[in-house]
């Protein structure tokens, strides 16, 4: 079970929409996610996203975490769901690092091979459920807007019919880094980037809905 740090939720997220370097480019990118997430949630009056990478053990597990995170501080009625093509294990750097951050973990399904996690964070009586899964699976609700994840090419990433939308938002595996003295560091600036642009993301969302 990860140790819950006495580091503020808030206060690492709100760091990160503030520090975080984002390129021309890759603002764009941010901004036509944002638009249409807005254009969905002004439709429906809901979102749902699904983070999907090929394992579902790293970088969708930190998009759905902070997302999830994200709806809450800005007060908005958006799910968040992860998935992938593969099922392994939601990975334990991947949860010490969100632990850290302020995040409360607690097993509701023990499994060496795939652990049950409910996740939440102070300030919430909600909760999401991590472990790892299909993007598929009934524990993700449809319709979604499809967030690909993996920083291998765009047409390399799955086909995904459910999907209203899809978008290519990759971020570099922190996989590298397993078992060296760099692995924290490296995950923690990953789940940096992540939720520094989610909370860009939010924020043009949040923009759009005023």
């Amino acid at each position: 079970m990860p140790k819950t740090s006495t580091t503020s939720t808030k206060n690492f997220f709100e760091n990160a929409g503030n520090t975080i370097a984002i390129s021309n480019e890759r603002g764009q990118l941010l901004d036509t996610i944002a638009e249409n997430i807005a254009k969905e949630y002004q439709k429906e009056g809901t979102v749902n996203l699904n983070f999907i990478c090929t394992h579902n053990s790293r970088r969708s597990q930190f998009g759905q975490v902070w997302a999830f995170f994200a709806a809450e501080y800005f007060n908005l009625n958006i799910h968040t769901f992860s998935g992938g093509t593969e099922v392994t294990a939601f990975f334990k750097n991947t949860v010490k690092t969100l632990a850290s951050e302020g995040f409360h973990f607690e097993l509701i399904d023990f499994s060496h091979q795939n652990p049950k996690y409910s996740i939440s964070f102070e300030g919430t009586d909600k909760t999401i459920l991590g472990f790892s899964k299909l993007f598929d699976d009934a524990q993700n609700l449809n319709p979604f807007i499809a967030i690909t994840t993996c920083n291998n090419a765009d047409e390399n990433c799955p086909f995904i019919p459910t999907a209203t939308h899809r978008f290519h938002l990759p971020f570099v595996d922190p996989k590298f880094s397993d078992n060296t003295e760099a692995a924290h560091e490296t995950y923690e600036k990953t789940s940096q980037q992540i939720a520094g642009e989610l909370f860009y993301i939010f924020t043009k969302v949040s923009d759009r809905l005023v």
